[in-house]
């Protein structure tokens, strides 16, 4: 049994090599000549004192220019009494298309109007794609990307995981688009 060779398909749009291209070198000469002539002029700016490309130096310098859309890092709206404002409904890490969140819901028999709370509210930042799309999926409005960068650099992934803690850890606090009604005061009862 013979084997035919493999036949290339062609496709009606192909491009075809000019000799200019086939040659190859001038094309390689070109390309050199772009590439230093950018090297150079940002030389020749460091050398004056002035900054040459469009270099940030993190984590001494921020860039502040980033779009105004820009989404950074992942924090949780607390609510006025300095709980978690997430109810832990995992719409968030359901609609997430990385499957970074990872929430442990908790009960709390004593708040009427919410009572599941994140006990464990986690995000891989070495897999988050930074999409929004857990902003848009929470009907609480707990979870919001501020337009701070993560301190994402680090030497291992577990580092990169960020907490409950560090998530709540966002000035302001009290900065919440559906803020909660404050929670019914008990009944007094028959005091004279």
């Amino acid at each position: 049994m013979s084997r035919r060779p493999h036949v290339r398909k062609r496709y009606w749009n192909e491009p075809e090599m000019g000799l200019w291209e086939k040659a190859y070198l001038p094309e390689i000469l070109r390309g050199l000549f772009i590439t230093g002539g950018v090297f150079l002029r940002n030389m020749a700016k460091w050398m004056t004192g002035r900054k040459g490309a469009l270099t940030t130096y993190y984590p001494e310098e921020t860039r502040p220019d980033y779009a105004p859309a820009n989404r950074g890092k992942h924090v949780l709206t607390r609510r006025p009494d300095g709980s978690p404002q997430c109810i832990a409904c995992n719409m968030c890490a359901t609609v997430c298309p990385a499957k970074v969140i990872e929430i442990e819901a908790g009960f709390d028999p004593a708040d009427a109007a919410h009572p599941k709370f994140p006990v464990r509210f986690e995000i891989d930042y070495s897999r988050c794609v930074f999409c929004g799309l857990c902003v848009e999926a929470c009907p609480e409005d707990a979870i919001r990307m501020a337009k701070e960068v993560p301190d994402l650099p680090a030497a291992d992934r577990w580092t990169m995981w960020l907490g409950r803690e560090e998530l709540l850890a966002w000035q302001p606090q009290s900065d919440v688009a559906k803020p909660y009604p404050p929670a019914p005061k008990a009944p007094q009862g028959d005091r004279p």
